[in-house]
């Protein structure tokens, strides 16, 4: 009968503990950072976004213009490992110098809205790197993710149901064959982000700078930098 007591006591004392760990949950980016040409013509649309819908996001320190490689929800205990493992897939892809062509805008409607980012094209070494990338971090990974995963807004508002679906989902939907490599500019009125995608665009080229892990925000942001440290 002891024995069957302190079995159960037990059970009541690590249950808790385990579901404390598994809702324990960081949603990451692990993305890279475009060099100053991708970034100019990030801003530039930014700008004309933010003049149709000034309650959109200004790109900047905690809106970092990024091409999002892997997206997931990882055990916050786990976030030294996962960093770990980003800078050994990085060191042996090594994908700082890599050139990458633009080719033009897409958008993702939400209530009337456009998440507007310029498309790039996906390369075989780029989807290598995902690939490793996805192998590297998976131990460390979690299902369901929620909003409380996220930097939180600062204006207190909730995290939209978009973004939290996005993260869920980035593994097996947006990975290999259907990954659409992007760097994300702004949002604004669903019309005015249907023109901009409409009108004539000028590919360009651009370079990679680095490898970084950040802490997702409200509509995929690269709100926090995690990795490397400052």
């Amino acid at each position: 009968m002891l024995g069957l007591i302190g079995a159960c006591a037990a059970l009541t004392f690590t249950a808790p503990a385990l579901a404390q760990k598994d809702t324990d949950l960081t949603a990451i980016d692990i993305l890279l950072n475009p060099g100053e040409t991708m970034i100019n013509h990030a801003k530039e649309a930014n700008t004309r976004l933010l003049e149709n819908y000034p309650e959109g996001f200004a790109l900047g320190k905690t809106h970092h213009p990024h091409i999002s490689v892997l997206q997931r929800y990882v055990r916050t205990n786990d976030l030294d490992k996962v960093f770990a493992a980003v800078q050994q897939v990085t060191a042996a892809e090594n994908p700082v110098g890599m050139e990458l062509k633009a080719t033009g805008y897409y958008f993702l409607s939400w209530k009337e809205l456009g998440l507007a980012g310029i498309v790039i094209k996906a390369t075989p070494a780029l989807l290598r790197f995902q690939k490793k990338l996805i192998d590297a971090v998976a131990p460390f990974t979690a299902a369901h993710g929620t909003a409380a995963a996220f930097v939180p807004r600062a204006d207190g508002g909730e995290i939209n149901k978009p973004t939290v679906d996005y993260v869920n989902q980035f593994v097996p939907k947006e990975i290999g064959e259907n990954y659409n490599p992007h760097v994300t500019v702004g949002v604004g009125q669903e019309d005015f982000v249907k023109k901009m995608k409409a009108e004539p665009f000028a590919s360009f080229t651009f370079k990679i700078e680095g490898v970084s892990v950040y802490h997702l925000g409200n509509f995929g942001t690269a709100q926090k930098k995690l990795w490397p440290p400052q």
